[in-house]
Formats: structure tokens, sequence, C-alpha cells
């Protein structure tokens, strides 16, 4: 963390993570640890669900694991509904599977569309209503949206881009249904980041240095973002210190999306 970021104390504060075994989720259910925060981590694999308690358990938080595909809305109303502490919100879970426009099997489209923005919508208006059960004064959702959405576009990711831009609508919706109760909401953009989901892209392209090099390529900075800096961001969202920010959609790519002509 860098040093503005080491002053963020979340000591207290409770915060639900989805996709929180790898990739942004799990940079951020670590990043809000070290902050003090304690975490409610949701995954679909229980191994890594585990994996996690060890790397934060050295930050003396409270660490609750629920094994949940987000597709499972009546477990997970069931588990959220039983929740008696909750501060922050990290709506990440997500996928992509690229297609071409004129190729895109209705299975896919699908499977974007309810994991991307149903399942989204669905966890943001569980945690909202059990915030105002709890009758809290606060609260901060952070959905991870993309760069590619109604930002830019990007080659054979139409319906991506779709459940992504729908996330940017939601976010400004929820901000603005809830400001007057003290709950914010914003969104984050990444841009391209160095995830497990990520390699298994490229492996899937069948040349995996090419593919990887025409990733670091488009990006104007000259490499790919890490899943740390997402979480530094996610982590300033939770805090108090971004108390007047909400309804705000916030890119974070190296630049791909103003200097992609670079």
């Amino acid at each position: 963390m860098g040093i503005f970021l080491k002053d963020i104390n979340l000591k207290g504060k409770t915060a639900l993570i989805t996709g929180a075994t790898k990739g942004l989720g799990r940079g951020a259910a670590i990043a809000i640890a070290e902050a003090g925060g304690n975490v409610i981590a949701i995954g679909r694999n229980q191994k890594e669900l585990d994996t996690l308690r060890k790397e934060i358990k050295k930050f003396k938080v409270n660490y609750v694991p629920f094994s949940c595909d987000v597709n499972d809305y009546n477990l997970l109303k069931s588990f959220i509904t039983k929740l008696k502490k909750l501060d922050i919100l990290v709506n990440n879970a997500g996928t992509n599977i690229p297609e071409p426009f004129l190729n895109v099997k209705k299975s896919s489209m699908e499977t974007l569309l309810n994991v991307n923005t149903k399942a989204v919508f669905n966890v943001a208006q569980l945690w909202a209503n059990q915030i105002i059960k709890l009758k809290r004064k606060s609260g901060s959702i952070i959905n991870i949206s993309s760069v590619v959405s109604s930002i830019i576009g990007a080659p054979n990711r139409c319906i991506y881009g779709t459940t992504k831009a729908a996330v940017i609508g939601l976010t400004k919706s929820v901000a603005v249904d809830y400001v007057k109760q003290g709950i914010r909401c914003n969104a984050i953009c990444p841009g391209t980041v160095d995830t497990p989901s990520l390699h298994s892209r490229l492996k899937d392209t069948g040349d995996y240095e090419k593919a990887k090099q025409d990733f670091i390529s488009r990006q104007p900075l000259g490499r790919i973002g890490k899943a740390e800096e997402i979480a530094s961001l996610a982590l300033y969202f939770s805090s108090d210190e971004s108390s007047f920010v909400t309804g705000q959609t916030h890119v974070i790519d190296g630049g791909w999306s103003v200097g992609w002509n670079i």
C-alpha cells in the first residue's frame, strides 16, 4: 500500500466481497483486511476460500467464508439476511466469454447476463435491504464494472461490454435512490489486469505469448495492471475518506481508454 492508503483504518467495518478467491476480489479482500476491516468472502471454491483464510489470518480480523455461486439467489438471500454487521460491498464476481458479434451463442449471452448483471443487481439489493434492516446510517457499494462498457468497446466483447455498461447504469441509479440513507454506490472500471482469468483466456487463444503481447501493446503505459492497484481504489471507496463520492464511474486502465492511438 502507498503512504496515503496506509493511513486508511477500516477497524470495526465489515466488507462482503463476491468473487473473493481470485484476482480483483482476492486483492480487495486482502487490502481491506490489512486496513483492519472484517471480511465476508463469497466464492465457489471452498479450497480457495480456505487458502484466503490463511492470508487474512495474519491481519487478526474476522473472516467468514461462504461457498456459493452468485447465481443461486435463494442461497445468497438466506446467508445475507442473517448477517449482523455490514458496511461495505465489493460486488466483484464476473466472467467473460469472448465471441464476435455475429457468432455470439445464446448460452454465452445468458451466462454473461446472469453473472455480470443479474447477480450484481441481486447482491446489491440484498446487501442494501440488510443495511436498512440493521438501521445502519452509512454504507459503501463498490461495483466492479469494466472500461469495456459504455466507456470503450473492444473486439469480440459485445455482450461482456453490454453487461458491464449495465453495471454503470445500476451504480448511478442506486446512488440516487439511497443517497439520503447514507449509502454510497460507485463503480470501478478496470482495464486489462493480471488475473487468473486473464491467463486462462490467453491460453485459450492457442498462442499464449502472442496474445499476452497483444494485450500489453494496447496499453499506453506499456504493461497490464495489477490486482493490487485495483484493490487500492476499492480500499479508498471502502473508507470514510471517500464519504463525499457517490454515483461515479472510476476508470483505472493504464490510459487505454484515452490513449489507444498513442
